[in-house]
């Protein structure tokens, strides 16, 4: 990891942790703005709680509504079925592993995994209080996955892989920890093709969730590289200029 590389991440990982703490003392993720995003788009507009349909929000614990900084709501757009198994990379306080819990079942489980300690102790609080007991929350990174192969159904995302500095690890890992024929269903910021990398940062810095993020041809090639078929993305909402949220959908083979 060259130093740049490891400073990017330090800096994602004291934002999302001040995020944690400011949520734990009772306030509102990043002071009522999103992490994610330029400082002038409020947590309700492109980013944040307001993405997801109110009798969700009702469902769980109000700190875990408040430490939604995604770009979306993965769990509208994953088909989840009783009795999977669903990761979440980035998990955050938790509200999209706590939403899948629910949907899978008692038979099912939902795993998060988060690489802020503030975060993860703020998402087993919320799981608690929720009375979650399919759930598991993991300390890593989202380039190195740790669990075993092939023992997933689901990943999921939350404006999350954007952030990474080695997408194509995230795009391998979520590959192998996949069993044959799963499935991604995974919110994130895209950029138009005819943006370049210094455009993008013109537009948002990297821990804002901006200029880490790779186009829609980007995207998809780094899927294909890794393996999976069936790509879709498509944009829901701008973000920036000629930058969107976008729901991204892959499969991994299934065995032949």
């Amino acid at each position: 990891m060259t130093e740049q590389t490891a400073d990017l991440r330090e800096s994602v990982r004291r934002r999302y942790a001040a995020a944690a703490v400011q949520v734990t003392e009772g306030g509102t993720a990043c002071c009522g703005t999103s992490c994610c995003g330029p400082a002038a788009i409020e947590s309700d507009d492109s980013f944040g709680p307001g993405l997801y349909a109110a009798g969700q929000r009702d469902a769980l614990p109000a700190e875990a509504v408040a430490a939604s900084l995604g770009c979306g709501n993965p769990t509208a757009v994953a088909e989840l079925y009783e009795g999977e198994r669903v990761l979440d990379l980035g998990s955050g306080g938790g509200i999209d592993v706590l939403l899948s819990a629910r949907r899978v079942g008692p038979t099912g489980r939902a795993y998060g995994l988060d690489m802020t300690e503030e975060m993860l102790a703020l998402a087993l609080a919320n799981a608690a209080k929720a009375g979650a007991t399919n759930v598991e929350f993991l300390k890593g990174t989202i380039e190195a996955i740790p669990l075993p192969a092939a023992t997933i159904d689901v990943v999921i995302s939350n404006c999350v892989i954007n952030l990474s500095t080695d997408k194509p690890a995230v795009f391998a890992e979520t590959f192998r920890v996949l069993k044959p024929g799963g499935r991604v269903g995974v919110s994130d910021v895209v950029a138009d093709d005819t943006l370049t990398p210094d455009q993008r940062a013109e537009r948002g810095d990297h821990v804002g969730c901006i200029a880490g993020a790779l186009s829609f041809a980007e995207y998809r090639r780094g899927l294909e590289a890794a393996g999976f078929t069936d790509i879709e993305i498509t944009p829901t909402h701008p973000v920036a200029d000629r930058m969107h949220s976008a729901i991204v959908r892959a499969t991994k083979p299934a065995a032949p």
